[in-house]
C-alpha cells in the first residue's frame, strides 16, 4: 500500500496545532488544535474534511496525553496514526542554528543538537523536543522529520547575518542573526513567484509577515539574502508584544537606573512591548477601530509599526536592488488592508503602490493588489506553512509502503 500520508505537528508550551495530509493532491484530511495543555480546562478542536468539527474540554495533563487525543480523533474517521498510508511525521523546530539547512530525519544526535540549542531558543525548542519524543514514543517505527524555522535562512551572506562584535565572542556563544518564519518566508516567495508566472530563481521578492510575530525578508532567486529577526524572535519589525529593533543600551539603562533584573527585561521587551506597550492592544483590528474613535494613543502605535515597515521595505529594495514583487502575508498582512495602504504609500518613486479597490477585496487565494502598469507587483499571499512542512517532509521519506 502507498505511504502518502504526513502528520504535521507544531508542539507549542500548552498547545499541539496538527493537520493531516495527503500528499497524492495535498488534501488535508484533517485539522486540529489542542490548547492549554496541562490545566483542567484543556480545549481540544478537530475538523475532519468534508465534516463537522468536534470539541471537548477537560484535563490534557501533558503533550503524551494531548497527541493520544489527537490520534483517537483521528481514529474515529479512520484515519489513525496506525495507518499504513502514514508515511512520516513533520514537526515544525524553531531553532536550528547552523548545522540544520534543510529537513531532517530525526535520530538521537539530531534530538541532542536541538537540544544544545535551548539556551538561544528558550520558549520553542523544549516543546519542540517534547512533540518529537511523544511522537516517537507513540510510533517508533515512523519516520519523525524536524522542520526547521531557521533553515530558509542559512542562505544570508555572512555579511547580513554577523553582528558586529568581537568574532572570538560571537562564535564561542553561537550569537549570530539566524531568522525565523522562514517555513513561511520559504513558501511565500515561491508562491508570489508562481503569481507572477516566474520561476523562482527568476524572482527578486521582499516577503513581509505579519502576524503577532513579524518578520521581513529579502529573497533573491529563490534564497534569502536577509531577514529581519536575529538571535532571536526580537529583533526587527515592530510586534505585537515585542519591541523589535531598538538601542541595545536600553537594557543597560533598565538596569542600572530603572533597578530591573534580566529576566524583567526580557519579559518587558518580549511580551509588553510593541504593540501591545504602545497602545494596550496587540489586535490590528481592534486597533483600527480605536483609530476610527479617534484614540491617539492607537493611532501613534499604528503609525510607530508602519514606520518600521516601511523602513525594512526601502533597506530590502536596496539590498536586492531589483525588486519585482512585495508579497504580505500571515495574519495581519493577509488580512489588514489598511496597513497595506500605508506600508506603500508615499514609496511610488520605489515603484511601489496599491489599488484601493483590489485592496480591499478579501480572499483565501493569492492575489495581486497593485495597479496593472505598476512596476513592482504588490501580493497578498496567504502562507501555509503546514503543507511546506508536509511537502518538505513527504520529498524526503515518501516512499511506497
Amino acid at each position: 500500500m502507498s505511504s502518502t500520508r504526513v502528520l504535521v505537528l507544531n508542539s507549542g508550551s500548552s498547545s499541539v496545532k496538527y493537520q493531516l495530509l495527503d500528499m497524492r493532491d495535498s488534501s488535508r484530511l484533517a485539522v486540529g488544535l489542542v490548547e492549554r495543555i496541562g490545566e483542567e480546562t484543556s480545549r481540544l478542536k478537530h475538523t475532519p474534511h468534508g465534516g463537522e468539527a468536534r470539541e471537548w474540554t477537560g484535563s490534557v495533563p501533558d503533550h503524551e496525553a494531548a497527541l493520544k487525543a489527537v490520534a483517537a480523533e483521528l481514529a474515529k474517521d479512520g484515519l489513525g496514526l496506525d495507518s499504513p498510508e502514514l508515511a512520516a511525521i513533520g514537526h515544525r523546530v524553531v531553532h536550528g542554528g547552523l548545522r540544520f539547512t534543510e529537513p531532517t530525519v530525526v535520530d538521537d544526535a539530531v534530538l541532542a543538537e536541538i537540544e544544545r540549542l535551548v539556551p538561544v531558543a528558550p520558549l520553542h525548542n523544549p516543546a519542540n523536543l517534547t512533540g518529537i519524543r511523544t511522537a516517537q514514543a507513540l510510533r517508533p517505527d515512523l519516520p519523525q522529520v524536524a522542520v526547521f524555522d531557521t533553515a530558509f535562512h542559512t542562505t544570508m551572506p555572512e555579511s547580513a547575518a554577523r553582528y558586529a562584535i568581537d568574532v572570538e565572542t560571537a562564535d564561542a556563544h553561537r550569537v549570530r542573526r539566524y531568522g525565523f518564519h522562514g517555513t513561511s518566508h520559504a513558501y511565500v516567495s515561491r508562491a508570489t513567484a508562481k503569481l507572477l508566472g516566474r520561476a523562482p530563481e527568476d524572482v527578486n521578492v521582499i516577503v513581509l509577515h505579519l502576524g503577532n510575530g513579524a518578520s521581513a525578508s529579502a529573497v533573491r532567486g529563490g534564497r534569502c539574502v536577509d531577514t529581519s529577526m536575529g538571535l532571536t524572535p526580537l529583533e526587527g519589525l515592530v510586534m505585537g508584544t515585542r519591541s523589535g529593533d531598538m538601542d541595545p543600551a536600553v537594557i543597560f539603562h533598565l538596569m542600572r537606573v530603572g533597578g530591573m533584573s534580566a529576566d524583567e527585561i526580557d519579559t518587558l521587551l518580549n511580551n509588553r512591548s510593541g504593540l501591545i506597550g504602545l497602545c494596550g492592544d496587540n489586535d490590528m483590528r481592534e486597533i483600527r477601530r480605536r483609530i476610527d474613535e479617534g484614540d491617539e494613543r492607537a493611532r501613534l502605535a499604528f503609525d510607530i509599526y508602519i514606520h518600521r515597515l516601511k523602513k525594512y521595505i526601502g533597506a530590502y529594495c536596496a539590498v536586492l536592488g531589483r525588486v519585482d514583487a512585495v508579497a504580505f502575508t500571515a495574519g495581519v498582512g493577509e488580512n489588514s488592508a489598511p496597513v497595506r495602504e500605508a506600508a506603500v504609500a508615499g514609496l511610488e518613486q520605489l515603484g511601489l503602490a496599491v489599488d484601493d479597490g483590489l485592496n480591499a477585496v478579501r480572499g483565501d487565494e493569492p492575489r495581486l493588489i497593485s495597479p496593472a502598469d505598476a512596476r513592482v507587483a504588490v501580493a497578498v499571499v496567504p502562507t501555509d506553512e503546514e503543507m511546506e512542512i508536509a511537502t518538505q517532509t513527504y520529498a524526503l521519506v515518501g516512499k511506497d509502503g
